[in-house]
């Protein structure tokens, strides 16, 4: 396994409020959900046991994780995919703790494979709806430009964004790439969904430097970073994030498993929070990673950060409006944050 990392024990007394503001859905699909997806689309699989499948997720290297994020990707292919994987991964959240979620999602790829533009974003929407009512958390949804499709595309996929902003659209992201396809590519596309009233929160900083951040921050009018971590090599922009009040999306299994740092050892999440940057907590690929929202937030407290400033930081980010965003606060302050409740060990 990649990046130095040895699983992390947790001891959790006390299932603790969370918020997650950056996960994948594709990411979350577990083989059990991708089996019966696959075999509702007569889509055959390298593997036709979960266990099989389940061998196929572990993870040993990024070129690894492409092959698994490309298979699962194509087994999503109506509505009523969409909708379901919304609700699976809520109701696996709001085990962990979860409390409001932002699922991320790509809508240019199942297009590409003949999907309508509508049918992903209702599918995807419509879960979210039903996610809540079922599981009692809060989700929202930032669909991600691709870097790697046409501007033009990113600007389509923009206006769909702002058009479904009332059923539960509230930001627009940019993945993929980060190297080979700058933020400053996608002004028009941000710009038409800032017009729209959503938020801004790109990918930037995770693969690529502190120049990516600067991007998101400058060309894209970022709101939050997603990852954004290469920002603690530049101190003037580690200073500009903490002075802005940007939030950065840290996913700290991810990063290790990527490789983005060498061991969560030598994350440096602790460096940013204590220079003054809010850091949310987050699962990025769960399934994909091996990883759950209660090990993100052992992760975090390992490295000194505790559940309660990681929920405090994602009760500053989240993209919600005023009336959530109190109810939210206050679910925060009614909880007794005074008892430890996760211990881990971690290269």
């Amino acid at each position: 396994m990649t990046g130095r990392f040895r699983p992390i024990a947790i001891i959790e007394t006390v299932t603790f409020p969370k918020i997650e503001l950056h996960v994948h859905l594709e990411g979350t699909v577990r083989p059990p959900t991708l089996m019966q997806i696959a075999r509702r689309n007569g889509l055959a699989l390298p593997a036709d046991t979960i266990e099989g499948l389940a061998e196929l997720y572990r993870f040993t290297s990024f070129r690894h994780f492409l092959d698994v994020w490309t298979l699962t990707t194509r087994a999503l292919q109506t509505a009523r995919d969409f909708r379901q994987v919304v609700v699976d991964y809520a109701a696996e959240a709001a085990s962990h703790g979860a409390v409001y979620l932002e699922g991320i999602f790509a809508p240019s790829e199942p297009v590409q494979r003949g999907c309508s533009w509508d049918e992903v974003y209702s599918g995807y929407c419509d879960g979210a709806q039903e996610a809540t009512e079922l599981h009692g958390v809060q989700v929202r949804l930032t669909p991600d430009i691709a870097r790697s499709h046409l501007e033009e595309i990113a600007e389509i996929n923009a206006g769909y964004a702002v058009a479904y902003a009332g059923r539960g659209i509230v930001g627009l992201g940019l993945g993929g790439d980060e190297a080979r396809f700058p933020p400053e590519l996608y002004r028009r596309a941000f710009a038409i969904g800032r017009d729209g009233g959503l938020g801004s929160v790109p990918h930037a900083g995770e693969a690529a430097g502190a120049a990516s951040v600067r991007g998101a921050l400058e060309a894209l009018g970022a709101d939050r970073i997603r990852h954004g971590i290469k920002a603690a090599a530049d101190g003037g922009l580690v200073r500009e994030l903490a002075d802005r009040g940007t939030v950065l999306d840290v996913c700290p299994v991810s990063n290790v498993r990527t490789r983005s740092v060498a061991s969560l050892a030598e994350h440096p999440l602790p460096d940013l929070v204590a220079a003054g940057v809010s850091c949310s907590v987050s699962t990025d690929d769960p399934a994909m990673f091996d990883t759950d929202l209660t090990r993100e937030y052992a992760a975090a407290a390992q490295l000194g950060v505790s559940g309660r400033e990681c929920y405090a930081a994602g009760l500053r980010g989240a993209l919600c409006d005023d009336e959530l965003r109190d109810r939210l606060r206050a679910t925060g302050q009614a909880f007794d944050w005074g008892t430890p409740v996760l211990a881990g060990e971690c290269d």
